[in-house]
């Protein structure tokens, strides 16, 4: 009996179909979620905002759920559209076994300084990558102020979805990734009306944070590096001088649901620098926390994070009413 073995052309042409059916595969996977995915973009007094939702969504009624999602230092609202679709496909999956479930509405924007806020392509950048002095200043300020943007479109956002009162948003909820985690921090510090948040590889302690990161730059927290009156902000609004620990409403982060996200091996904004703030973090008895540390995962945000991320929120959001 003779056996006959394939060539190595014959190999090579079943290796590179197997290559292509692969891709087709995962563009395929990309458009279904794509698909299954509503975009509106809205413009809230020059603030570009894209509005995320499963497609039947204006077709019903019922009390909404609003998620802000903020991408990071020199990222973009666009770079950050496969969260908002992964997580709302996440979403969707959860549906299918319960329709009465609160409907959840992703909404990105652009850091100040960033994509279509674009001003100073040097603000954005570090001490030691990107030679910009003010960095500790200019990191501060922009997710201070972003987290001050989420406050103002819970202020106006309603008006724009739904200008004849069509239906209620009951619920907003923040999270975001490095400088939007940071943002969400802040944003859930000073915001009453956010209810549950998910700071992904980021840092509720800012003096921490940048001390490490300056002794690595070799700059002293000082004039003009970091200048007093930015000390003196800091050490009056940063989550970390808050009464986290608290077991009253004095504590802003009492009764919230929060879940950090971070990675191991994350060498930029290393869970060390988090942990006694984590680990102290009183949220009552009401409250929430989770803490997942992912082993080997870097300063990243990874599709298992949305993913949490997502299920997360439907536990604690669309569905915790139910319970």
């Amino acid at each position: 009996m003779r056996i006959c073995f394939p060539s190595h052309l014959a190999l090579l042409r079943i290796s590179v179909i197997s290559l292509l059916f692969t891709f087709v595969c995962i563009i395929f996977m990309r458009l279904t979620t794509a698909m299954s995915v509503s975009k509106q973009d809205f413009v809230i007094a020059g603030l570009p905002v894209h509005v995320f939702s499963e497609r039947q969504w204006t077709e019903r009624s019922g009390p909404v759920a609003i998620l802000f999602f903020m991408h990071g230092r020199t990222g973009t609202a666009k770079g950050i559209q496969w969260v908002a679709e992964d997580a709302l496909k996440r979403v969707a999956e959860h549906r299918k076994k319960n329709k009465s479930a609160t409907d959840l509405i992703v909404v990105t924007f652009d850091q100040r300084n960033h994509g279509d806020r674009l001003i100073d392509s040097h603000a954005n950048g570090a001490w030691k990558k990107g030679n910009n002095e003010r960095h500790a200043i200019d990191m501060y300020a922009i997710q201070t102020g972003t987290a001050k943007d989420v406050s103002y479109l819970i202020d106006f956002l309603p008006s724009y979805l739904f200008p004849k009162n069509e239906r209620q948003i009951t619920q907003w909820l923040v999270a975001g990734k490095s400088l939007g985690g940071h943002s969400t921090w802040i944003a859930l510090t000073h915001e009453p009306r956010l209810s549950l948040a998910v700071p992904i590889i980021a840092c509720p302690d800012y003096m921490k944070l940048i001390t490490k990161r300056a002794k690595y730059s070799g700059v002293s927290l000082t004039p003009p590096w970091f200048p007093d009156s930015l000390r003196e902000y800091i050490e009056r609004n940063d989550p970390a001088r808050a009464p986290y620990t608290s077991p009253d409403t004095s504590n802003p982060f009492f009764s919230k649901k929060i879940l950090v996200l971070s990675g191991g091996d994350d060498p930029l904004v290393p869970f060390v620098h988090s942990k006694e703030f984590v680990e102290n973090l009183n949220v009552g008895q009401k409250g929430v926390k989770k803490v997942i540390v992912s082993p080997g995962v870097g300063h990243e945000c990874t599709p298992e994070m949305v993913k949490e991320m997502a299920d997360f929120i439907w536990e604690h959001a669309l569905t915790a009413s139910m319970v």
